[in-house]
């Protein structure tokens, strides 16, 4: 469909939930982030309306059309919500003008919508453009594109160029109006598997262009309504055999239950059709007359879209990490947005570099999908706003694989980490201690080294505001018997760049005698080179480890101790 669904959409949010979104601009800045996005909109629109090319995605640019609109509601209401700009050449009027379909959230909406009616039935939602036939004494005479729902552009000389558009049809009494989608054809295409592989932008491209392109006889065309046509499906779909658009009959099914629908929703998303789709779209008879339809109405059919593979965000701040080896990592922090059925308020960006070079700051609009097992990922930077206010990352040469044994100022992120590390089920095993907990109990120790809980008991465990003397008691009786744990992981525990199978080589004798180890001894054991040895003698020979290996338990037990009779 048109890029003018937007403007209808758009229409429907609520002001409660727009005013919760407001940026925190001044009205000065605001006019100036409004107007850029505005300007490049309007580029955008001559671009694809005049040149037949698309700069961007449909789906970019209808979420970046729909914030635009939530700004202007936010800070100039009286404004009326913008329109994407169509050339003012070559408009017609639509003979019956396109309704649009209403958009439902889930298969609750759906299920509302259906409640106590009959003669229902389903239909994938084509993905290509909207458009108007017009037959006279069954001769076309008009094709025209869904514009603005009232009058669109003519491509009736196109249409002589389409296979698919019958020129002639048997039914020579009047005029007969019907309006569908040209879709690309794709066969064996896969919407789970494939996306909509902007197959809606390449159409637009054949019909925009002024040249004649090949890819006009690939077109197809869904009819999907017949206004003041026949008054049952049945009718509709035979008569429609009849004049060589039998593409429709195939794809159309009766549904008497949200579970019906639902069920050929899935079927759809991940079978093989001939053309991409964005959903489906449940439709009843008898429609209202054609004469009475307007942009914006249409009642007798509502829209139920796939989720979608990526959505607009809008970043709120921009976050530095500093993890246990000392690398510096950055997260977006987004308004929240639903991502299929996530609720996604963060980002990860990876390193310091990519930030950079992204160049995105707090305001900015960036696209997210989710990657495998369902991780929300950074896709693009869709918009930048226009006064760019970059914080402060931490210096990166401060910390490395040796910084932060201790808690000092600048060293809590690095420092957290390290305990979280030491905390998991794969190093000592911690249950029920996590970062949260280490949180409070550096707040009430701002003098700790990595491994200060040691020397913890009943009479010295530290005072922390809110924790239950039942929560302190489960908490000291877990740090308590990680003593008993093996050297191998109290080894582990202090981090070192020491690779698993090599750790795992070791054994008792080995693990006592490693810190002294020169290179020789390391280059030894499996999967360490030359540099990694020697990262392992500084790590080792480094005095706050050296200080740290004093403290572990299974070091200080002597070996083969005797029994206490003996």
């Amino acid at each position: 469909m048109d890029r003018f669904i937007i403007f209808v959409a758009t229409l429907c949010i609520s002001a409660g939930s727009v005013w919760a979104q407001c940026p925190a601009w001044t009205p000065h800045r605001a006019q100036e982030e409004m107007r850029a996005l505005a300007q490049q909109l309007a580029r955008w629109d001559d671009a694809y309306y005049r040149q037949g090319q698309a700069a961007i995605g449909d789906a970019r640019y209808d979420a970046l059309q729909a914030r635009l609109n939530d700004w202007q509601r936010c800070f100039d209401p009286a404004r009326s919500a913008r329109e994407p700009q169509w050339p003012t050449d070559g408009r017609r009027p639509h003979p019956v003008a396109h309704t649009g379909v209403k958009k439902l959230a889930d298969r609750t909406a759906v299920a509302r919508w259906m409640q106590g009616q009959r003669g229902l039935w389903v239909q994938p939602k084509v993905d290509g453009l909207a458009v108007t036939l017009v037959y006279h004494a069954g001769e076309l005479t008009g094709l025209i594109s869904r514009g603005d729902g009232l009058q669109g552009e003519d491509w009736t000389a196109k249409a002589r160029q389409i296979p698919a558009i019958p020129a002639h049809i048997p039914f020579t009494a009047g005029q007969t109006v019907l309006q569908g989608e040209l879709f690309l054809r794709t066969p064996a295409h896969r919407q789970a598997i494939r996306g909509g592989e902007n197959a809606r932008t390449k159409v637009a491209g054949a019909m925009r262009q002024q040249a004649a392109s090949p890819l006009l006889a690939q077109l197809g065309l869904f009819i999907w309504a017949w206004p003041d046509g026949p008054h049952t499906l049945k009718e509709q779909l035979s008569a429609l055999q009849a004049m060589g658009l039998d593409e429709v009959g195939r794809w159309t099914q009766p549904v008497a239950t949200p579970d019906d629908v639902a069920a050929w929703r899935a079927r759809w998303f991940r079978e093989a059709l001939p053309f991409a789709t964005d959903g489906v779209v449940i439709h009843r008879l008898p429609r209202t007359a054609g004469r009475h339809w307007r942009p914006g109405d249409g009642g007798d059919a509502v829209a139920w879209k796939y989720p979608p593979p990526e959505a607009l965000a809008e970043v709120r701040d921009v976050l530095f990490n500093v993890g246990r080896s000392g690398k510096v990592s950055v997260v977006l922090a987004l308004r929240p947005l639903r991502l299929d059925d996530k609720q996604v308020r963060r980002v990860s960006l990876g390193s310091l570099a990519r930030w950079r070079a992204l160049d995105v700051v707090a305001g900015d609009q960036v696209t997210v999908s989710l990657a495998g097992q369902g991780i929300p990922r950074l896709d693009e930077v869709a918009w930048r706003v226009a006064q760019r206010h970059y914080p402060t990352p931490p210096d990166a040469a401060q910390y490395h694989a040796l910084s932060c044994f201790r808690l000092t100022p600048g060293c809590r992120q690095q420092f957290l980490a390290r305990l979280s590390w030491l905390s998991s089920k794969a190093v000592l095993n911690l249950s029920g201690i996590h970062a949260g907990s280490w949180q409070r109990l550096m707040a009430s120790q701002p003098e700790m080294h990595l491994f200060s809980w040691l020397e913890w008991g009943p009479a010295t465990f530290p005072t922390v505001p809110g924790l239950s003397r039942q929560r302190q008691a489960r908490i000291l009786d877990t740090l308590m018997r990680s003593r008993a744990q093996p050297l191998r992981r109290w080894i582990k525990a202090l981090g070192p760049p020491l690779p698993a199978q090599a750790l795992n080589a070791m054994d008792e004798e080995a693990l006592r005698a490693m810190p002294a180890w020169p290179v020789s001894e390391w280059l030894r054991l499996p999967g360490i080179g030359q540099a990694l040895a020697a990262k392992l003698v500084a790590f080792f020979h480094h005095p706050s480890v050296r200080e740290l290996l004093a403290q572990i338990p299974a070091l200080r037990a002597p070996v083969n101790a005797p029994d206490a009779g003996s």
